[in-house]
């Protein structure tokens, strides 16, 4: 009741501070973003019911953000956390939900509406999207199961990258602070109806901490051919590398310990991960009514993970591993028609195929052996329709819904049980989980809207689920296949466009069953016996002042908790309660501009045993905030930035229990992944159109 009573003041609050910040922040017209993500039509953003986000390609240039993540972070408002304490982002993920340690199992990531999420809980490879590729990026907030399938859970990013016509040829290059340098070139030129780009990126750094130096190396090439209105047919093949160091945790709660040494066995860590892929799609028209698309894709992966500390005689001999090997691949392919009924409303029917593999060996760096391998095979259909409420002008009911069935065989090969005796053993499940969604959107008035929407959507174990860690020796052990997770969500909201203001906030309350995590006591991935909540509001808001002034800002109010169970209470971990983030940017004349960015995250618990995690402290607050200014003279522009310009000590990601000491014994302790220090970075970047 006390959690209730403190979320319904909260969300009073923030209802208030909405409504009073919308005379204040940068304005964004509704009528003219399109948007595809919703439902998979290019529709208009105020026709979705769904809290949506369209972060466009003039915003991303006025920002001190150099790659995509720190887009997401700065200007998205979202929860963007460091698993291993690298640089680049080259370990990072994106929460929507409030779902903390599983995060990258929860957001969908998107390329153009084709998947990026590996069929692990790896990151998304970002290093493979050029930041100047990306023309505008789509956040739908909340469940999209039936649109997209696995994973939808917390929500959807979909990133689209330059698509149309118009010529872009163009170079930059970023030098700053630990000897960074980050370099991007795009190369995008049309040819009657054929659309050629070329994009590129390298980036090297030596980082800021003991052992966290890192490189990374991507290409990408796409070709679209116009096949006459709007029918056309791409082809886009990709290739990236990284190598990145890690650096590891640091021990003790955040401020505490020395933020700049590697953690004692992290130092020689290194992981290198290369990617090579091609998506293909094409759109025809089938008559007036009916539009036939069809896309698909083919990923490559290959991770190596060295530890050199583990390599001595001693550290063999108690079964550690110092040289890991995990191979995968994953295909899919997703034909749809879509009908346009015109004041009849639209229909989406569409049919999912994937299959993906993944390997894992260990060992030493000359003698490895196979551990465990898994194959997975995806098979779904849906249906979306979007039908006007005849008697209510402006008012749409939307609908859908989606069945996926994944067959699942994992083969293990040296795990241990709980005594550490070593077996192999194989499984074969078949499991499915329905996405279901059901809304209303008003649109009462010109760039107006309120939606109240109901979800239900699901996510599968990911490959590496199926194992989990013996807490005393951290042996392999195979626990077996997952039943899918399943959160259902009830959301209300709208937006308001007034002039030159936005104004766009929803509620949202959902339960997930089932879900997914990490048991420390017992070292086992686990389906949840309890049910865990999650309730908030969310605020976005923007506001030209005058041309050349403008501000915006943003929050979300969230918590996070069992509901039910031997934890009933308890919050979930990696999960800030409040967000908070405001921009400001200022035009003091056609080529001088400057800016400035905040971001707030609240308090949140280390991940750690529910049982006791409550009684743990909690890892503080930040506020990190950036500012910039650059010139603009003919093709040339100049940026400069200061990136975490208080020097604020902070980590988005920490943990409470047992921790490997230099004497070899395992201790429970706190421990952090510390934020970057104050940094300096300059930009130059030449346009040859």
């Amino acid at each position: 009741m006390k959690m209730q009573s403190s979320f319904k003041k909260i969300s009073t609050l923030l209802c208030g501070v909405a409504i009073i910040a919308s005379a204040q922040v940068l304005a964004q017209n509704s009528q003219s973003t399109v948007i595809v993500s919703g439902s998979r039509f290019e529709e208009n953003r105020n026709e979705v019911p769904a809290d949506v986000k369209v972060i466009t390609r003039d915003e991303i240039a006025n920002s001190t953000s150099v790659d995509i993540l720190q887009v997401l972070s700065q200007i998205g408002g979202l929860s963007v956390s460091n698993n291993s304490g690298g640089s680049l982002n080259l370990d990072s993920t994106v929460d929507m939900g409030g779902f903390g340690a599983t995060a990258s199992s929860t957001t969908l990531i998107l390329v153009d509406g084709q998947r990026m999420n590996p069929a692990d809980s790896s990151p998304v490879n970002w290093q493979s999207i050029p930041i100047d590729s990306v023309e505008r990026i789509e956040i739908v907030q909340g469940g999209a199961s039936v649109q997209y399938g696995n994973g939808a859970v917390g929500g959807v990013i979909n990133i689209i990258t330059n698509g149309g016509k118009k010529n872009i040829n163009q170079a930059s290059a970023t030098y700053g602070s630990n000897s960074t340098l980050i370099n991007n070139a795009i190369l995008r030129n049309t040819i009657k109806d054929t659309t050629i780009q070329l994009t590129a990126n390298t980036s090297n750094t030596n980082g800021w901490r003991q052992n966290s130096a890192a490189n990374a190396y991507s290409f990408d090439a796409k070709v679209t051919q116009a096949l006459g209105g709007n029918d056309n047919v791409y082809i886009d093949g990709f290739i990236s590398h990284s190598n990145e160091q890690i650096p590891g945790a640091v021990v003790g709660q955040v401020g505490q310990g020395n933020i700049y040494a590697a953690k004692f066995n992290n130092i020689g860590e290194t992981n290198t991960v290369d990617y090579a892929g091609l998506r293909a799609g094409i759109s025809k028209a089938i008559s007036d009514i009916y539009t036939l698309e069809v896309d698909g894709s083919y990923v490559n992966k290959t991770s190596n993970l060295n530890q050199p500390y583990y390599s001595s005689p001693d550290q063999v001999a108690l079964g550690y591993n110092s040289y890991s090997l995990y191979p995968s691949w994953q295909l899919g392919i997703s034909p749809r028609v879509k009908a346009n009924f015109g004041s009849w409303g639209t229909t989406v029917v569409g049919y999912d195929y994937s299959q993906a593999s993944q390997s894992y060996s260990s060992g030493t760096v000359s003698q490895n052996s196979l551990q465990q391998n898994v194959n997975l095979s995806n098979q779904s259909a849906y249906i979306i329709s979007r039908i006007p409420v005849q008697v209510i002008d402006g008012m749409e009911a939307t609908g859908g819904f989606r069945r996926q069935t994944q067959n699942a065989a994992a083969n293990n090969f040296a795990a241990s049980d709980a005594n550490g005796n070593t077996y192999s053993a194989n499984a074969n499940s078949t499991n499915s989980a329905n996405a279901i969604d059901a809304a209303l959107n008003y649109r009462y008035a010109k760039d107006q809207k309120v939606f109240v929407k109901w979800d239900q959507s699901y996510r599968f174990a990911n490959t590496n689920e199926y194992w989990g860690f013996n807490p005393a020796t951290f042996a392999s052990v195979f626990t077996g296949i997952l039943n899918p997770q399943i959160t259902q969500t009830l959301s209300a909201g709208g937006e308001w466009n007034i002039g030159t203001i936005r104004l766009a906030s929803s509620i949202f309350s959902s339960v997930t069953t089932n879900e997914i995590r990490y048991d420390p006591v017992t070292g086992n991935n686990v389906n949840s016996p309890d049910n865990i909540n999650r309730r908030g509001i969310l605020v976005d808001s923007a506001y030209s002042i005058t041309p050349s002034l403008s501000i915006a800002g943003g929050g979300k109010y969230q918590k996070s908790y069992f509901a039910s169970g031997q934890f009933a209470g308890v919050g979930v971990a990696i999960s800030p309660d409040l967000l908070l983030n405001a921009r400001v940017n200022y035009m003091i004349n056609s080529a001088w501009n400057v800016g400035a960015v905040a971001n707030y995250v609240g308090n949140q618990y280390y991940d750690a045993d529910p049982a006791i995690s409550n009684t743990l402290a909690v890892m503080p607050a930040s506020i990190v905030a950036d500012i910039y200014t650059s010139y603009k003279f003919n093709s040339w522009e100049t940026r400069l930035m200061i990136k975490n310009v208080g020097n604020t000590n902070y980590a988005t990601n920490g943990q409470y229990g047992p921790v490997s000491m230099p004497d070899g014994s395992l201790s429970n302790a706190y421990s952090y992944i510390p934020g970057s220090p104050r940094t300096y970075f300059v930009t130059a970047k030449y346009s040859f159109n």
